[in-house]
């Protein structure tokens, strides 16, 4: 006869380790929030955000970008370190040796529970060398200038830095669509710098997402030629 009790206490199987109501903790009363593991949490209301921007737009103008996703790297940094070691311990196995569809999964749960919007990662172009995250809803969209750029340098600071460790090399990520300009979702390219760096040109040419894809993959396949 099967022992259902042994079975359940030895089972690998886990649920979601960033279901809101386990992941976020604290004592709203008193303003302190924590996730499941003790680590401290940081709410980023709306006029934070639009005050962020607009000082560095004052201050800094075009160069505010360059400062943004210099944040976000930083942040990316710590990001990748805590999400690590809590989904390391969680299920008893480096992050390295996770499976990419379990991986990807936990990242998802990760971003939306932390109030960024939902994540995707579009695996279509990983054989070209390239990572496509897409995200929607975002506050840092939401709540940027209504610009002529794409505006979510801090994600893109934070992909680059997270998936930079993940991999061992040195990536860059670049925007190629954004809510602040009318577009339906966040689109991001991961990839080695030099090889992404002709994004910038063809968006300010004025194309779109997949347009941009189509010539990076033509662009790589003439290189690799």
């Amino acid at each position: 006869m099967i022992d259902v009790a042994s079975l359940v206490k030895d089972s690998s199987l886990k649920g979601n380790y960033f279901s809101p109501d386990a992941y976020l903790q604290g004592d709203f009363e008193f303003g302190l929030l924590e996730n499941r593991s003790g680590s401290r949490l940081l709410a980023l209301p709306q006029p934070l955000l639009e005050a962020m921007y607009a000082t560095l737009e004052d201050e800094l103008g075009q160069g505010s970008g360059v400062a943004l996703f210099s944040c976000g790297r930083w942040w990316g940094k710590s990001f990748y370190q805590r999400f690590a070691e809590e989904i390391g311990e969680y299920y008893g196995q480096p992050l390295v040796q996770m499976e990419m569809i379990q991986f990807i999964q936990c990242l998802k749960q990760c971003w939306k529970t932390h109030g960024w919007g939902t994540l995707e990662i579009d695996l279509k172009y990983y054989q070209n060398g390239f990572l496509i995250p897409k995200i929607v809803n975002s506050p840092f969209a939401q709540f940027a200038p209504q610009n002529k750029r794409p505006m979510c340098f801090l994600e893109a600071g934070i992909l680059s830095s997270f998936f930079s460790k993940i991999t061992g090399q040195e990536l860059h990520c670049l925007q190629t669509s954004c809510e602040s300009m009318g577009a339906d979702s966040n689109n991001f390219v991961i990839g080695l710098s030099e090889r992404i760096k002709p994004i910038e040109a063809w968006r300010e040419e004025g194309h779109d997402h997949a347009t941009i894809m189509e010539l990076l993959c033509r662009n790589q396949s003439n290189l690799a030629n």
